[in-house]
């Protein structure tokens, strides 16, 4: 018997959805970094962890993670890594080869960009509530912009990308445009994201704290 852990109630929409169903997750951490020369973000530290380790904490109830990436970076916890083909072809791309690595499918999948260090495991369980009767959830911020952070049933993933062409350099919202998806809007500083040196900065000391030149 699966002892995956709970991810839902059967909602009666396409396949199992039951409290028994797996939850597995992708993190995306294999863009290129232009704003911060190129580095590694899965590497880079905040308040003493890497960012890879503090979105693994956020997918904590998760069955098995994926990361998506070129680079390795030791964690606590083991993962497995993944990579698009070829490179660097968005997350669309990212985000189907972080499922087609995960070593049983499972019924709902996390997806979560590796820079966003303000998710949490609540900021997950949130997610897994709210797509209860939908297709899938994911945050979006004050201005109603989705954030790569959300919730997917994989009967409905699998569903959208048998059709969707391919996913080389395709725009997420193209990927999930037939699908109902519930908006969960973000709490705090959940929407941020470290997509430059100045954001680390801010997420380290505080937004009124300024970088030395």
């Amino acid at each position: 018997m699966d002892s995956g852990r709970d991810v839902g109630r059967d909602v009666g929409k396409g396949g199992d959805r039951s409290m028994s169903g797996r939850l597995g997750a992708v993190i995306l951490a294999g863009g290129t970094a232009a704003r911060m020369d190129g580095v590694d973000k899965a590497g880079v530290e905040l308040h003493g962890r890497t960012l890879l380790e503090i979105a693994i904490e956020a997918l904590a109830d998760a069955d098995e993670i994926v990361v998506v990436s070129p680079h390795h970076v030791a964690t606590a916890r083991p993962v497995t890594y993944a990579r698009e083909d070829p490179p660097l072809g968005g997350p669309v791309a990212g985000i189907l080869a972080g499922v087609d690595a995960l070593s049983v499918e499972p019924h709902l999948v996390a997806v979560l960009a590796v820079d966003m260090a303000r998710v949490t495991a609540h900021t997950v369980r949130r997610l897994v509530e709210a797509a209860d009767g939908h297709d899938g959830a994911f945050l979006t911020d004050a201005d109603g912009r989705r954030q790569l952070a959300g919730v997917l049933w994989m009967d409905q993933l699998d569903r959208v990308r048998s059709t969707a062409g391919d996913p080389h350099g395709m725009a997420l919202h193209r990927l999930l445009a037939p699908l109902d998806l519930t908006e969960l809007s973000t709490q705090g500083d959940e929407a941020s994201d470290v997509d430059s040196w100045a954001d680390l900065h801010r997420l380290e000391h505080g937004p009124d704290q300024q970088p030395s030149p």
